[in-house]
């Protein structure tokens, strides 16, 4: 099936690497007119002109999701180039691994930040024009720490984990308005943000050679197998899904 977001406006954050990357030139592929947001605006404008270069519609909109002012703005930008939004993805988010009781004030609140209020402040602007239009898609990227926790990554989880929760509060708030809001949890993808993780683990090198102790599939993700999942949430082929957390982590919360 081709076109399943034609004439789609999206918003994407995070799209300056990795899975955010990935999820909009997926949703471009598939017609979607994708506003790409990332506060590194060198990455985001080479991700952009790739979209671009394949045929694919998208524009580069530069802005910290920690500040609810930039999400604004973004989505103001979505609506008055595209008409609407009618798809928004929260993808945004840092990963700064640490021992919990020496994690400074600084890191909390960035994570925090970005991994939490980010989606929220986003969530909060694109939801009035959603309603005005009665339809609208959000899915959220938290991660399998959302469900389940893991030495060195207390306040990485406790955002996450919040993230979880908020998909599904507001797919219930707005189940009966045309509004579906469902939240993608990530196993270990080969990404940027787990780099610093890796580092505490022994080493890239060290956790891939032993990925199937908790990973049993045997290998990471990649950002494209994630953006599947994330145009499939998008798309009217999920109609009947909201609330729902789904889990594409390579079997590592079957243990």
């Amino acid at each position: 099936m081709l076109g399943r977001l034609e004439g789609k406006a999206c918003l994407v954050t995070g799209c300056a690497s990795g899975i955010g990357a990935a999820i909009a030139a997926r949703f471009a592929s598939e017609g979607g007119r994708v506003v790409c947001v990332d506060c590194d605006g060198d990455n985001l404008v080479r991700q952009v002109e790739k979209i671009t270069a394949d045929g694919g519609e998208a524009l580069a909109c530069v802005a910290d999701v920690s500040e609810r002012s930039d999400v604004d703005d973004a989505v103001d930008r979505c609506v008055k180039t595209f008409g609407s939004i009618d798809v928004l993805v929260n993808n945004a988010g840092i990963n700064i691994p640490g021992v919990f009781h020496e994690v400074d004030d600084a890191t909390i609140d960035r994570t925090l930040g970005v991994n939490l209020k980010g989606p929220i402040y986003a969530c909060q602007a694109a939801i009035p024009h959603m309603l005005g239009h009665g339809r609208g898609s959000i899915v959220n990227i938290s991660s399998v720490n959302g469900v389940v926790a893991e030495p060195l990554l207390t306040i990485y989880a406790a955002s996450k984990g919040g993230m979880v929760m908020l998909s599904r509060g507001i797919a219930l708030d707005y189940a009966k308005r045309g509004i579906r809001c469902n939240v993608i949890c990530p196993g270990w993808v080969d990404t940027p943000i787990n780099y610093p993780h890796a580092e505490m683990m022994g080493g890239l090198e060290t956790v891939y050679a032993t990925i199937d102790s908790f990973q049993p599939i045997g290998r990471p993700g990649t950002p494209e197998e994630i953006a599947n999942v994330a145009l499939f949430l998008a798309s009217d082929e999920a109609s009947f899904m909201t609330g729902s957390v789904v889990l594409a982590d390579g079997g590592m919360t079957a243990h």
